[in-house]
């Protein structure tokens, strides 16, 4: 399915988030602060527009996706970058190599969430970082409802126009509305072995950046 989205992905997405995505990037790159020399996992990467910001800050970046369309894509765009396809409930990375592991609107497209944040945890190095950025739930009841009536009956349709596979964005409205609240995502992480779990809201809850952190050993 992303494979077929893969050339106007970007695209689409620019278009159907109105701009909004472009200041959740800002906010998940502030979260990861990635440094130089540090090693930076980005997850459900895609095209690797959410993995340049942490290699623009001097980090070694690895855009890591299952989809090999979006990963064809990004290297035709980027060549430099070293885009590497994984499954993110089986990744093909050795323990603790890196500093900070991030995944931005990819972790309700698995099929056990769990299961990938202990192999996002098993990844990292003790004392490294997560990040998630995922959409969540409004916390205005009033801009929930209207929020909802959007994803299911304005985004199909705008989808129609601007997309390739216009099915992919009726999965997402419908993955977005049986996705975990903001609390209980956190009590996924805490359950996969994360600690100092905490989240922020951005526009509105809308979009949540869930944080957490590896422990070092005692």
């Amino acid at each position: 399915m992303f494979d077929a989205v893969a050339a106007r992905y970007d695209l689409t997405n620019d278009l159907l988030a109105l701009g909004q995505n472009r200041r959740w990037r800002r906010a998940v790159a502030d979260a990861v602060a990635a440094r130089p020399g540090e090693r930076v996992l980005d997850l459900a990467a895609g095209t690797g527009t959410s993995a340049m910001p942490f290699a623009l800050a001097g980090s070694f970046t690895v855009p890591c996706d299952f989809s090999r369309g979006m990963l064809a894509e990004g290297k035709r765009r980027v060549p430099w970058m070293p885009f590497t396809a994984g499954d993110a409930q089986r990744l093909p990375f050795r323990d603790g190599v890196f500093d900070a592991v991030t995944i931005s609107f990819g972790l309700r497209n698995l099929s056990d969430t769990e299961l990938a944040l202990r192999e996002m945890l098993r990844v990292t190095k003790p004392g490294g970082r997560l990040v998630v950025c995922e959409f969540s739930h409004p916390t205005w009841a009033p801009f929930r409802t209207v929020y909802n009536e959007y994803l299911m009956r304005a985004l199909p349709p705008v989808a129609t126009r601007v997309s390739s596979n216009p099915d992919a964005y009726v999965y997402l409205a419908e993955t977005i509305r049986a996705w975990p609240d903001q609390p209980a995502l956190a009590s996924v992480l805490q359950q996969a072995g994360w600690s100092r779990v905490a989240w922020r809201n951005l526009s509105g809850g809308i979009v949540a950046l869930h944080r957490g952190t590896k422990e070092r050993a005692a």
